[in-house]
């Protein structure tokens, strides 16, 4: 009778896997829909603005009207342009990472919560005399429980560092942007 509870329990186990993994690659699927769905308009401002800049450039008569394109707050607004699409893409990759650490989350409580329920079925059956095995088997068992907070704990640094990682890069990457319009700026002051 055990067998049986035990051979179901893993049935449900695995069921609980599949779903989680379907959930996890339709969290990933969406994000990168999301993702695709920035890349392309940003593709068609691209274009625009260059087929625009084409179009000032052919229109160029005198020297005068090229300096005025070459003005320091076009490098600006394209680091504003930046940033923007740097603070969508942060966006999408917080909520899917978001989205995974409860899925991780719930499946930590998920599968502790079974371990838990068939310690107590098969200690609830067990022979009599059994008692000193049933308690050290308990004790060991509460002790392996405890790996599931510091999986939990492992898995939430986990996010944090990768959240962190990205806001770094992309510290960074306004840090270039910034010092890269700066220059400019001060030529045309000189």
């Amino acid at each position: 009778m055990f067998q049986n509870q035990l051979n179901d329990q893993l049935v449900q186990a695995q069921a609980k896997s599949v779903e989680t993994a379907k959930h996890l690659a339709q969290v990933a699927v969406q994000s990168a829909q999301e993702l695709a769905e920035i890349n392309q308009a940003i593709a068609k401002d691209v274009v625009a603005a260059a087929q625009d800049g084409t179009t000032q450039l052919l229109a160029i008569k005198d020297p005068q009207q090229l300096a005025k394109l070459a003005q320091p707050e076009s490098a600006q607004e394209a680091a504003k342009y930046a940033a923007a699409y740097q603070a969508k893409v942060s966006k999408i990759i917080r909520k899917s990472n978001k989205e995974v650490a409860d899925v991780v989350d719930a499946s930590i409580d998920d599968a502790r919560a079974d371990l838990v329920k068939m310690v107590k079925e098969a200690t609830k059956t067990a022979p009599a005399g059994s008692e000193a095995f049933i308690s050290a088997f308990k004790s060991m068992f509460d002790a392996s429980i405890q790996q599931f907070d510091q999986v939990r704990a492992s898995a939430a640094d986990a996010f944090t560092n990768f959240e962190k990682s990205v806001d770094a890069a992309m510290a960074n990457v306004q840090g270039v942007q910034s010092s890269a319009t700066k220059p400019a700026a001060k030529s045309r002051k000189a």
